[in-house]
């Protein structure tokens, strides 16, 4: 009489044959997917930290930061925050690696070239958030100092106190709006469940939760490049706004709550498009880096 042992799991085999004849860019491919399940429960925090303001049971919407300062209040956040930092670095290192060697195969035409640098650019975003997850956990006990609004006012009148100043204050803010309406187009035009694996229902899902969730990005960024443009035009600090401020913005006008609502659960489904990313996407890291 003999047992049958139970066969390995075709992932576990999969990386196996990866690290035998790609280790550097198997292990690229794991820091890309930990990046995109950071980014993922990121905009899940985001948005449910505002569907809880809409529903008037927590004073205030946040922003990327705002929602990650939420996390220290409990003993996992912490964890939390440790892994969430090393997954925004690792996404920051895969869109480098996008916009620097091309692993997707975009190839040198106009749009493609765009589609890179933006890789680059959301990659620097990614790696700044990263940096300011770190200096939270250095800071731990001082969570609560300053707010989301108030650390975008002081960067912005840093730099309107520069040569041109307003002129520089001016253009982040029309980067910004040029990367909303980025988002709202590609939310019209984009097919986000085309290239991930799976069966039909799985990319139709996908291809919903990525529309819904792009076009929610854009609208809520939309009006804090507005607000940097005219706070550069006029070189006054007091119209800037971040992400958790404009949301928080939105709940007090007529039908703001629902506004709101419907809002968050765009970016929740923005975060959960980068979790469906992190575990279907096919992420070819060995032809950026061999080895």
């Amino acid at each position: 009489m003999s047992l049958a042992l139970p066969s390995r799991s075709p992932v576990l085999d999969r990386l196996r044959r990866r690290f035998a004849r790609w280790p550097w860019a198997t292990l690229a491919e794991m820091a890309a997917r930990a990046g995109y399940a950071a980014r993922g429960a990121v905009y899940l925090s985001i948005g449910a930290i505002g569907l809880m303001a809409a529903a008037d049971l927590t004073p205030h919407a946040e922003g990327a930061l705002g929602a990650l300062e939420a996390w220290g209040e409990w003993p996992p956040g912490v964890a939390l925050l440790w892994l969430t930092g090393l997954g925004l670095y690792g996404f920051a290192g895969w869109r480098a690696l996008q916009a620097l060697f091309d692993p997707d195969g975009l190839g040198r035409s106009p749009k493609a070239l765009a589609c890179r640098a933006g890789q680059a650019v959301s990659g620097a975003v990614h790696a700044g958030l990263a940096i300011s997850v770190f200096g939270l956990l250095d800071a731990i006990e001082d969570l609560h100092e300053a707010d989301d609004r108030e650390s975008t006012r002081a960067a912005v009148g840093k730099a309107l106190e520069l040569p041109a100043g307003e002129l520089l204050v001016m253009a982040v803010g029309l980067f910004i709006v040029g990367v909303a309406a980025g988002n709202i187009l590609r939310a019209v035009f984009d097919h986000f469940g085309r290239g991930l694996k799976g069966d039909a229902g799985t990319r139709r899902l996908a291809g919903w939760l990525g529309r819904l969730g792009y076009l929610a990005r854009g609208l809520a960024f939309l009006p804090g490049g507005v607000f940097l443009v005219l706070a550069g035009w006029r070189a006054r600090t007091a119209e800037v706004r971040g992400l958790g401020a404009t949301l928080d913005a939105l709940e007090n006008q007529p039908l703001g709550n629902p506004a709101l609502a419907l809002l968050a659960l765009g970016l929740m489904a923005f975060g959960g498009f980068a979790l469906m990313e992190a575990w279907r996407r096919p992420i070819r890291t060995e032809r950026a880096i061999r080895g």
